[in-house]
């Protein structure tokens, strides 16, 4: 009986030290659970038993048990009753975790839609694609190569594909419960959405990238050198954790912060500009904050983004979520239909070029597309590089929005080619450079 009493005691000895350890983390677990059921189903339309069992069940964030009220869309979330977090929904904002400070009946600005339909196929309009062949086309290889990302489905758990040549839809494929009108969260694909509305401001004459950073608390130290460009290459020089394994900068931001363009501003240097290149959500959410800062009043900047970018290119089931604060979650919560995704990315194939308007100018493309010191050509401004050939059998040329979980639009101006596809996991799970090249080996 004492040896029994000493193991239990060492028992629950051993459950108070995880507990202890581990009960920080807890907030995070449950606020990303309420967070994710909260918009898969409001904005992707999903089951809540389908969230559960799929896009929930992965390690640490299935200890979650989360519930939504479809009457008042609110989503909850806790583990074993602990840290209850929860999630209400903001129309045209999408979702938003709260806390004690903001009741969840407080007022807040949407931004304005257009939701104008344009008469022409897909990917100009929103008529149904050109049924086209094209002679350069193996069209043998090419059922060859979009076979491959759903040959194993339980390991490469693709769920969207799209591929446009030359503007033209040649292949669409969706599993169950996804169909061309389905939202998808692009995770950190929404970078590169975000960083789009500054190539639309440099166009406009509104702001150039070499120009310092508009912080007025920079401006008495070391931070004073940043520039945008640097901020939008990933190269400031600030203190930054990227690490979802535990409680970290982009954590605490994402499932904590009630204004999330805080997170990185208020970060100390630890290099000089340009030294260092570290890739930070918090860099670009501080983006966010510097793009609101462009406008006159909140509602001019809730509507810039959807005015001259994403109505105007036709991309309306685009859904940008912000921050308690009314802030774009530039570095993580952009929502759109697989189409819409490959509409901007037709839109940088054509550089900037858009029903016979020009969004951004085309230098904007050459200037994403350069690789960023330090990168090992992986990195533009806020765009993916294939420079250094990290797809070794894929065009250097490739450039790419890449997002969690394996979302990716790729863009490959020498083959005409714009490809996305969303999923569940990545490399190596999902080999990218494996369907790229057969891909690209189909067009002669």
């Amino acid at each position: 009986m004492k040896t029994f009493k000493r193991i239990l005691l060492f028992l629950l000895l051993g459950i108070g030290v995880l507990v202890y350890l581990n009960y920080p983390k807890l907030n995070m677990i449950s606020g990303y659970a309420a967070k994710y059921m909260a918009s898969s189903v409001l904005i992707g339309g999903h089951a809540t038993k389908y969230v559960a069992t799929t896009d929930l069940d992965m390690p640490l964030i299935d200890l979650a048990s989360t519930e939504f009220d479809e009457k008042n869309k609110v989503a909850k979330a806790s583990v074993y009753g602990l840290m209850e977090r929860t999630t209400i929904d903001r129309q045209g904002l999408g979702t938003v975790l709260t806390n004690e400070k903001y009741p969840t009946d407080a007022s807040y600005l949407q931004p304005n839609r257009n939701f104008k339909k344009v008469d022409k196929p897909y990917p100009y309009g929103h008529l149904p694609p050109k049924d086209t062949v094209f002679k350069e086309i193996d069209y043998d290889l090419l059922q060859k190569a979009v076979a491959l990302p759903f040959s194993k489905p339980k390991l490469q758990k693709t769920r969207t594909l799209a591929i446009l040549y030359k503007g033209h839809l040649i292949h669409e494929e969706y599993v169950d419960g996804f169909d061309k009108d389905t939202p998808i969260l692009g995770w950190s694909m929404t970078k590169s959405v975000l960083a789009t509305c500054f190539g639309i401001l440099e166009k406009n004459g509104k702001i150039q990238s070499h120009w310092p950073a508009p912080i007025p608390e920079w401006q008495d130290d070391e931070r004073s050198a940043i520039t945008l460009n640097h901020l939008l290459r990933m190269q400031s020089g600030l203190e930054w954790s990227e690490d979802y394994t535990r409680i970290s900068d982009v954590t605490k931001m994402l499932f904590l912060d009630p204004d999330m363009t805080q997170a990185q501003r208020v970060k100390k240097a630890v290099a000089k500009p340009g030294e260092k290149w570290n890739y930070s959500s918090g860099t670009t959410n501080l983006l966010s904050g510097i793009l609101r800062q462009q406008f006159r009043s909140p509602q001019a900047y809730l509507d810039f983004l959807y005015a001259r970018f994403i109505d105007k290119i036709g991309a309306h089931s685009m859904l940008i979520e912000a921050d308690l604060e009314g802030n774009y979650v530039g570095s993580s919560y952009g929502w759109a239909s697989t189409r819409d995704w490959g509409r901007i990315g037709q839109l940088y194939l054509d550089r900037g070029q858009w029903n016979g308007e020009e969004l951004f100018k085309p230098e904007w493309v050459d200037y994403i597309t350069r690789p960023t010191a330090l990168s090992n050509g992986t990195y533009g401004a806020h765009f993916w590089l294939n420079a250094q050939g990290k797809y070794p059998d894929v065009p250097k040329d490739l450039f790419s929005m890449n997002g969690f979980q394996g979302q990716y639009v790729f863009i490959v101006p020498s083959k005409d080619l714009v490809v996305v596809r969303t999923g569940l996991a990545e490399y190596p799970d999902f080999d990218i450079n494996g369907f790229l090249s057969t891909l690209v080996r189909a067009i002669n």
